[in-house]
């Protein structure tokens, strides 16, 4: 049996092994970040918002030195030396298409540092916790404002339409194209397992994409333009109040950027100057009051709509259109073969703006998708059984 002193010096050496795992976990997330960070600093046209984005890379950068040099305290070498491969994609992507459709990603690696840091004992008396505040700050403004309009003026683009910058047709695409295809997937697959014919799989798959990309664009509709309706009515009240009384306004954007940080004087000094124009004062209102962006209130019902049904019928057509070539065993086959490709690139693609782990993301969505097919089978299987 080990002594109390032989456990202890196990139990020391495992801390030591722990914490210089810790070491180089932080080094290789600062490096990560510093990457994207500078990629989208190198790609952003707004200056203000590339240099936001260049100081961010080189406070991360500084991290990555402190924990470099942790390690090297410890008695350890391999620190890891550059970023990650999920890194350099985003960096890649960042590059090509701009700072906007990597920026999700980027908030959710900083949301993840700042949790990280949270409990570790040698960020305590450096800088590290303050940067993170400031960085979490900058990564509020920047998804706020930015965080769908790439992905948004792609899409209109798409669909020949002026864009319309807002969440709404991004989550229109990301809903539409998912629901459409696993959702005609189980139905298609439910008719195959009936044993009915070619023909009645055919008209099933397509009167379901039809009913579901229709049953989509209406209720996206629905949802934003009422969204609107109601940002129209804040708007107005606001535009009142701005009018009858402007001093409690003025009054409430201080205590609002106090919350923020600033001083008593700078945020006098600021709600005096928006408070200067009855129009600066009620876009600001509402950006920084009410949470919306006044020209866009909430974002084109319309082109939530069109979005909707696009990627919904993109999404639904997959699984039939093997059924338009052959029939039986391999049009059933072929069917899951294309779904779950599709799937797999629906749940890939989706990490690029979580930031979670491509393979389990991706993996997630064919298990789901491919149990309500397995599942709508058997059901087809036993009634056409019995029937």
């Amino acid at each position: 049996m080990a002594s109390a002193d032989q456990r202890s010096q196990r139990a020391g050496v495992g801390n030591s092994l722990a914490r210089i795992r810790r070491y180089r976990a932080n080094i290789q997330a600062e490096l990560d970040r510093a990457a994207v960070y500078q990629a989208m600093a190198d790609a952003e046209r707004n200056p203000e918002l590339a240099r936001s984005f260049g100081r961010l890379a080189e406070t991360e950068s500084r991290h990555a030195e402190f924990w470099r040099e942790q390690l090297t305290r410890s008695g350890s070498r391999g620190a890891p030396e550059r970023p990650s491969r999920r890194a350099r994609l985003l960096a890649r992507l960042a590059a090509r298409f701009g700072s906007n459709l990597v920026l999700p990603a980027a908030a959710s690696l900083e949301m993840t540092e700042q949790e990280t840091y949270e409990h570790q004992p040698e960020a305590d008396g450096t800088t590290i916790p303050a940067d993170e505040l400031e960085h979490g700050r900058v990564f509020d403004a920047a998804v706020e404002a930015s965080t769908t309009r790439f992905m948004a003026s792609v899409l209109a683009g798409l669909l020949g339409r002026r864009p319309g910058v807002s969440g709404n047709a991004l989550r229109a695409a990301v809903l539409g194209a998912n629901d459409g295809l696993v959702s005609n997937l189980s139905l298609v697959m439910g008719v195959a397992g009936a044993g009915l014919s070619n023909r009645s799989v055919l008209i099933a798959g397509v009167a379901g994409l039809l009913a579901g990309a229709f049953s989509m664009a209406m209720g996206e509709w629905i949802s934003v333009q009422s969204s609107r309706e109601f940002h129209q009515r804040q708007l107005d009240r606001e535009a009142e109040e701005i009018a009858t009384d402007p001093e409690h306004e003025r009054a409430e954007l201080i205590s609002l950027y106090q919350r923020r940080g600033l001083t008593s004087d700078e945020a006098s000094q600021i709600a005096t100057r928006v408070m200067g124009s009855e129009k600066v004062a009620l876009e600001t209102m509402a950006r920084e009051e009410l949470g919306f962006d006044p020209e866009e209130l909430g974002g084109s019902a319309r082109v939530a709509a069109i979005a909707s049904f696009a990627l919904f019928t993109l999404g639904a057509i997959i699984p039939v259109i093997p059924f338009a070539f052959t029939s039986g065993g391999p049009a059933v086959a072929l069917s899951l073969l294309a779904s779950g490709l599709a799937l797999l690139g629906i749940g890939a693609a989706i990490t690029l703006l979580t930031g979670r782990g491509v393979w389990r993301s991706a993996a997630r969505q064919l298990a789901i998708g491919f149990g309500a097919a397995a599942v709508t089978y058997g059901v087809g299987y036993f009634i056409g059984a019995a029937i």
